[in-house]
């Protein structure tokens, strides 16, 4: 997953960029890159860390421009720990191109052998967005013929794009001398909206929270095979793309990923959670009888939402029991079990007088390698619970995601292969209460009939895009490659900077 914005305007871009990738920091903490034009020259500064650590004065006073890229990343395919891989990525042949993709193609070594052996394109890093590039690039070189670029030559380029790519994209460029672009695969699934200020300054981003945080009026989500271009006029130009679409947003970003504050494709995020609550309370009553539960307790920060509606309805006190610390980094190398446990307990820490004593249930937003929650579910025991339930608001996590979600591979995920018996005796609670998939998508979908439908891959196996096999799935997991993590503990949602706490 990543983050990117785009802005188009009269004023100095940089300052707004930044401020942006600030509000977009929960999507991505590797590396961050803005990119500047000022008149045809561009100015990029990017290096590995979080947004106000790459950033400095100097850095920022580098970046002249009244256009302007960004992007947050956390990798998903490449090299975590190699600089050059972070974004944007730039060409300089047709006209000069810079580029942010959120997303993961699932074709990159196929398009990497055509873009080395017909295309006669260099790749120099293992990351797909520069392939992404490369293959904009050789189309827009294509669809001009070496004369100046119009918006339908444009267009014609993104329509060649989608019949080559295969997987899920989001991405925003910078064709230099001529304007900003913005186009999204044809089933949605990374999203992609726009937004205007009071002074014509266009924004495009990931998440509406970074147009509503720097003052610009939530306009629309680009729509799944659409692309948007901005001419260095300022007139703004659409078309679709694709021929043939179908709005399947990654459920996960509703579930976890993205900022409750912001509104994804006509569905709040909010109160996607909050139906999560909701359904989840069925599920609870049929497993556990709400007598024998004292409290309800979140795991922060995601859960909250869920666990606060499924109290409500369950008519529970909601208590928060555990105090998250926001300054302790993430850790990436975990070599042994008490380096884990050490971690976990650094960065989450239980109140006691919230758990002597009782029947709590604790709330997930979901479990993924299953490691956090059996530390969590000892930590409640360890704090004097008597008994320790578990409720996940989202289903068993079971299959790898090749969408751009840095998900595990199948033998590392607590659900694949086993039944929810055995998983609870992993974790070690006394009751595992999982969501249910499809009151899961009815949950989030009926907010926005318009949505057709989810990527929801991790927890059915439905690869969308039609081209996933499983053999295919185990190569692209064996070609991850996190820069010598051997042991990457399933932590993260207990460090990411995520919207709760902005």
């Amino acid at each position: 997953m990543c983050g990117i914005v785009g802005v188009v305007s009269t004023s100095p871009v940089n300052q707004l960029i930044y401020d942006a990738l600030l509000l977009l920091q929960h999507r991505g903490q590797d590396a961050a890159g803005i990119v500047t034009q000022q008149e045809r020259k561009f100015f990029m500064h990017k290096a590995k860390g979080m947004v106000r650590d790459v950033f400095r004065t100097r850095n920022m006073r580098a970046l002249p421009g009244t256009v302007g890229l960004g992007q947050v990343r956390y990798p998903t395919a490449g090299s975590a720990a190699s600089e050059e891989e972070a974004q944007p990525f730039y060409v300089n042949a047709p006209f000069g191109i810079v580029m942010v993709h959120n997303g993961n193609l699932t074709n990159a070594k196929q398009l990497r052998h055509e873009l080395a052996e017909t295309d006669h394109r260099h790749t120099n890093t293992e990351s797909d967005s520069e392939v992404l590039l490369n293959v904009l690039a050789h189309e827009i070189g294509r669809a001009s013929s070496g004369a100046p670029l119009t918006p339908d030559e444009v267009f014609k380029a993104v329509r060649a794009v989608h019949q080559r790519i295969k997987g899920s994209y989001a991405v925003i460029a910078l064709i230099a001398g001529y304007g900003l672009l913005a186009f999204r695969d044809p089933f949605g699934i990374r999203p992609l909206c726009m937004g205007k200020s009071a002074d014509g300054t266009y924004m495009l981003a990931s998440e509406s929270v970074a147009l509503e945080g720097t003052l610009h009026q939530f306009e629309r989500d680009i729509a799944p095979g659409e692309a948007v271009f901005i001419g260095n006029d300022g007139i703004l130009h659409s078309e679709q793309c694709a021929e043939e679409t179908r709005l399947s947003p990654c459920v996960f970003e509703y579930v976890y990923l993205a900022r409750p504050d912001s509104v994804m494709d006509g569905i709040s995020v909010y109160q996607a959670r909050l139906n999560m609550g909701e359904t989840l309370a069925k599920r609870v009553i049929s497993t556990v009888s709400p007598r024998e539960i004292d409290a309800i307790i979140p795991i922060p920060e995601s859960s909250r939402p869920s666990a606060m509606q499924l109290a409500q309805l369950l008519g529970i006190p909601y208590r928060e029991g555990f105090v998250k610390n926001r300054y302790v980094g993430r850790t990436f190398i975990m070599p042994g079990q008490g380096t884990r446990k050490k971690s976990v307990r650094q960065k989450l820490n239980a109140i006691g007088s919230e758990f002597k004593g009782r029947k709590v249930l604790l709330v997930d937003d979901s479990i993924v390698r299953g490691t956090t929650s059996k530390e969590i579910v000892q930590m409640a025991r360890d704090a004097g619970a008597v008994k320790v339930y578990l409720a996940s608001a989202a289903p068993p996590v079971r299959h790898p995601n090749v969408y751009g979600i840095d998900m595990p591979t199948r033998t590392e995920l607590v659900a694949h292969g086993r039944t929810v018996e055995e998983i609870r005796a992993v974790i070690g609670c006394d009751a595992l209460i999982y969501q249910d998939v499809e009151a899961m998508k009815q949950a989030v979908g009926k907010i926005n009939p318009a949505v057709q439908g989810f990527e929801a891959s991790c927890f059915d196996g439905v690869y969308i895009t039609g081209d996933i096999s499983n053999e295919e799935v185990t190569a692209l997991n064996e070609g991850r490659n996190r820069g010598g993590e051997e042991e990457q503990e399933d932590t993260s949602r207990l460090s990411l900077p995520n919207a709760q706490e902005v």
